[in-house]
């Protein structure tokens, strides 16, 4: 079993049993996007408590399937466990930073360890939006003169990976 299969059958097993058995069959017929919205829907439904780390990986499930966009207002709508967490969904992305070129970085998800930030990199379209997809991840470390670590737009496991590493490596001037 994929670690993404293994990380969506255990995220279903929150929900109650028939809806979890939908989520999984939507897994099983290749409907990633649709499973996406029924596990994001019966979390909000339920009030199912999870944790910002639970939280954080269904948004980047959600990225890597083309879904963050859509389902970002629910995500953060999950009912929180109230427990410490190592990651957090930056929620008000409205604070975007610029990057090389035309691109915008976009705040994503927070290390709470140690304040390094995981940013989705976006061209600035001719119409003065962002790009839908992002065209890279990039870590950027708390300290300014550290130089953030760039993952490619199909690494989006790996940055958020990187992120929940020990602070030290991904942190450290690379």
């Amino acid at each position: 079993m994929t670690e993404e299969a293994a990380v969506w059958k255990r995220l279903a097993a929150l929900l109650p049993e028939a809806e979890a058995a939908r989520v999984g069959d939507c897994w099983s017929l290749g409907e990633q996007e649709a499973g996406l919205g029924l596990l994001v829907d019966g979390l909000v439904a339920h009030r199912v408590p999870i944790g910002e780390a639970e939280r954080a990986r269904i948004s980047v499930l959600a990225e890597g399937w083309g879904e963050r966009e859509a389902l970002a207002p629910r995500i953060l709508r999950c009912r929180g466990d109230g427990a410490p967490s190592p990651v957090r969904l930056i929620e008000d992305s409205g604070d975007v930073g610029a990057a090389d070129g035309a691109d915008v970085l976009v705040p994503w998800i927070v290390c709470e360890r140690c304040g390094c930030v995981l940013a989705r990199t976006h061209t600035r379209e001719p119409w003065g939006g962002l790009s839908f997809l992002a065209e890279s991840y990039v870590l950027v470390p708390p300290a300014r003169d550290a130089t953030p670590r760039v993952c490619p737009a199909d690494a989006v496991d790996e940055a958020f990976a990187a992120l929940q590493a020990p602070c030290a490596e991904h942190t450290a001037d690379r």
